[in-house]
């Protein structure tokens, strides 16, 4: 699924990487082999490889179309950067920007770029070098940014836990601050409209200023959800943080509270990671929650 409307919303996924992510013992801290094992042939094998015993994940974007305008929802990892914290990442050449000139789009028509959180997978495409520099990559789009992410991120600050520090080396550096530092950016809050039908709310715990995009347009809805989830086993599983989720029980909760607005609402939900077709509705079950991948 590489195309999808959402009411008068056009929305393209752009990708840039995909594989064999983690043992899922690793991913999910609080992974049980009989919890695991109740659900997982059903999500093999789109999302799970028992083979390997390996979680697949894509890294991609969303590009919205939206009253003549282009808005991007997070930009992947990037090429070419240095990152020891997770070095499946580091140094990459990827299909990127021809997926995104594939999709009709050059950087030039990007208007805005949303990072949901300021994670070495989501602000990556932020920049690219030239000349030994780093640069925006979207040249003419203004950056929306967490206001609480940008600190608790900075380096300077010391505010991120040792391993989100050890995870998001470099990171800041390379892909925020160069942003910081041309004025491109907005820092905001919970509630900020990007656009008519288009809103940010927070959603806390992956990191504290993670947000998703909540868009409402000629009746449909649709949660673009970054990183609250990672895998369709946390449907089955809310309480299942991954291994990246920097506060457990702020996750926890959001993660729940969102498969309940999801669900009530049958919402579209466009997570950042999901392999298969890459969204997915969710049901509300009298034991929980499951996965709906029949998109219609």
């Amino acid at each position: 699924m590489d195309r999808i409307r959402v009411g008068d919303i056009t929305v393209h996924r752009i990708e840039e990487w995909a594989g064999e992510f983690s043992p899922p013992q690793f991913l999910f801290p609080d992974y049980s082999d009989e919890m695991f094992g109740h659900h997982a042939s059903q999500i093999v094998p789109d999302h799970y490889h028992p083979a390997s015993n390996m979680i697949v994940g894509f890294v991609q974007s969303w590009l919205l179309e939206i009253d003549g305008q282009r808005i991007l929802v997070d930009s992947c990892s990037g090429d070419g950067k240095p990152r020891p914290g997770i070095p499946i990442f580091s140094d990459l050449r990827t299909p990127y920007l021809a997926n995104l000139k594939r999709a009709g789009f050059s950087p030039e028509d990007i208007d805005v770029v949303i990072c949901s959180h300021l994670h070495i997978d989501h602000v990556g495409w932020n920049t690219r070098q030239v000349d030994g520099e780093w640069i925006p990559t979207f040249t003419n789009a203004k950056y929306i940014m967490p206001g609480i992410d940008r600190s608790y991120w900075d380096p300077l600050l010391g505010y991120a836990s040792e391993s989100g520090k050890r995870v998001n080396q470099n990171v800041f550096e390379d892909s925020v601050q160069p942003i910081l530092d041309m004025a491109r950016h907005e820092l905001v809050e919970d509630g900020y409209t990007v656009a008519s039908g288009l809103t940010l709310v927070s959603g806390p715990g992956h990191t504290p200023g993670h947000m998703f995009l909540r868009a409402e347009s000629a009746g449909d809805r649709a949660m673009f959800i970054g990183d609250i989830m990672h895998s369709p086993m946390q449907i089955y599983h809310p309480e299942w943080n991954s291994a990246f989720c920097e506060d457990a029980v702020a996750a926890r909760k959001t993660r729940r509270a969102v498969l309940e607005e999801a669900a009530q609402a049958r919402a579209l939900v466009f997570p950042a990671h999901f392999a298969g077709r890459h969204a997915v509705r969710i049901a509300e079950r009298s034991t929980g929650f499951s996965p709906v991948f029949d998109l219609s």
